[in-house]
């Protein structure tokens, strides 16, 4: 067994590097002379780098410009309906990561999983491990408001939450967190050109999808937030503790004063927009 290991690991923004300088003394039982041994002593330097251990993709897999689903099998209808010359880059845990081309220009879309802490590790792998510029999410929320209708587009200005992932990840104290970079204004460019409506919002991203209150939590009305979701807070202190871009388009499925929801059969037709939406903005 080891008797002495001495080790340094040093950490940068895109990558990490690991050096362990190992002493290691053996010993060793020879086949050839069972009654005797002798002790073998080695030095060696182990340097490696560790790439994403959540996404199985190659180095240049990954496009820059991603537009990232909660739901794999919704990464999967976008690339095998919007996508040309589509691949299959990644599929670990069935996080399905696809890259392809979108109006002759090179997009990767993928899964982020559902939550704070999902959102968390795949951004962050993606912008450090792939050297992703730009995320897009896409996905549904719940409004809180009648003020907002079923099918609505949001274009998310802010994200609020309660979740403790900037905190502990990046000691970054903020309860509300914006958007990262241009791409906010890109998608009410295309928008308006696309004639698309899309609402710029405020909204809640919360830890908790089921709880014993129906009263809207406080957070949410001292920011003013409209709607409600899982994810948008973690990409957004992701992004802006690495200086990276990212953007939220959610639709509307569900309007909770009034139960209203969007069926089954709805779901399809209503996300199209959105999904035309953020593939028209990511490859601007």
């Amino acid at each position: 067994m080891p008797e002495k290991l001495e080790g340094n690991l040093a950490t940068r923004k895109g990558s990490f590097q690991y050096s362990y300088l190992i002493l290691t003394t053996y010993n060793v039982l020879l086949c050839f002379a069972p009654a005797h041994s002798i002790t073998l002593t080695s030095t060696f330097t182990l340097n490696f780098k560790v790439m994403s251990i959540h996404i199985n993709a190659k180095p240049g897999d990954i496009a820059k410009q991603v537009l990232m689903a909660g739901d794999p099998l919704r990464a999967k209808y976008i690339a095998e309906n919007f996508l040309e010359k589509a691949v299959l880059v990644s599929q670990t845990r069935n996080a399905f990561f696809y890259t392809g081309l979108y109006n002759g220009k090179q997009v990767s879309v993928g899964t982020s999983g559902m939550g704070c802490p999902s959102i968390g590790i795949y951004s962050f792998e993606l912008y450090t491990e792939f050297n992703v510029e730009s995320i897009i999410r896409i996905g549904t929320c719940g409004a809180y408001t009648t003020d907002l209708k079923l099918f609505d587009l949001l274009n998310v200005e802010l994200a609020a939450s309660e979740s403790t992932y900037a905190k502990f990840a990046w000691g970054n104290l903020d309860e509300a967190i914006t958007h990262q970079g241009a791409i906010f204004d890109t998608i009410n460019e295309r928008a308006s050109q696309l004639n698309i409506p899309v609402k710029q919002v405020a909204i809640h991203s919360s830890d908790i999808f089921y709880r014993n209150t129906s009263d809207i939590p406080a957070i949410a009305v001292k920011y003013n937030c409209v709607a409600v979701e899982m994810e948008a807070f973690a990409l957004f202190a992701n992004a802006k503790y690495l200086n990276k871009k990212a953007a939220t388009i959610l639709t509307v499925s569900d309007v909770i004063p009034t139960h209203e929801k969007i069926t089954a059969d709805q779901r399809e037709r209503a996300l199209l927009p959105m999904i035309q939406l953020g593939l028209e903005t990511i490859t601007q």
